[in-house]
């Protein structure tokens, strides 16, 4: 099995989709996206915008997993392995990828909400690589914060947060 690494292009989209909506936890529907406002016609202008980090992993030509981030926003919106790929460091390694992005682009710390099931397999992953989970949103999703670079930190990247158009979060008790 050859495996690699390439910036996602607006052509992989429906793969993506494909992907995403075939993930074993935080599994979601075509329909349930599209009532978030994820479409593949919203995902490709992503996949297209500089202001974002969008990574493909490969293996033998097929996706496997993606990542993508919103630099400006310093949120990390998707990052999904397929089942049978998991636990072999492409998530880490796409993360990775979305980290030095943001680095690169001066963010100095990224955030990002997963489900909240401390014994989920996302939770453990990102507790591993460093990440600090902090509070939760609204809907229930745990918040994880994480310093990329040097400056401000996880201050600046709360303060954008609270400025986001509907962001809400509350600390844990």
């Amino acid at each position: 099995m050859r495996e690699s690494t390439r910036r996602a292009l607006p052509a992989d989209t429906e793969a993506l989709f494909d992907l995403r909506t075939a993930v074993i936890e935080n599994r979601m529907s075509r329909e349930e996206l599209a009532n978030l406002g994820i479409t593949p016609e919203s995902v490709a202008v992503i996949l297209d915008d500089a202001k974002h980090s969008c990574w493909v992993a490969e293996a033998d030509g097929q996706i496997i997993g993606f990542s993508i981030a919103d630099l400006n926003e310093s949120y990390i919106f998707a990052l999904f392995v397929k089942a049978e790929y998991e636990g072999m460091g492409i998530g880490s390694g796409l993360l990775a990828l979305v980290e030095q992005d943001a680095r690169s682009a001066g963010n100095t710390a990224l955030w990002l909400a997963t489900g909240n099931a401390p014994g989920s397999r996302a939770f453990g992953f990102y507790r591993h690589l460093g990440w600090s989970s902090d509070g939760c949103l609204e809907d229930g999703q745990v918040v994880f914060r994480k310093q990329v670079g040097r400056g401000g930190g996880m201050r600046e990247a709360i303060e954008k947060e609270n400025r986001r158009p509907g962001a809400g979060w509350t600390r844990d008790a």
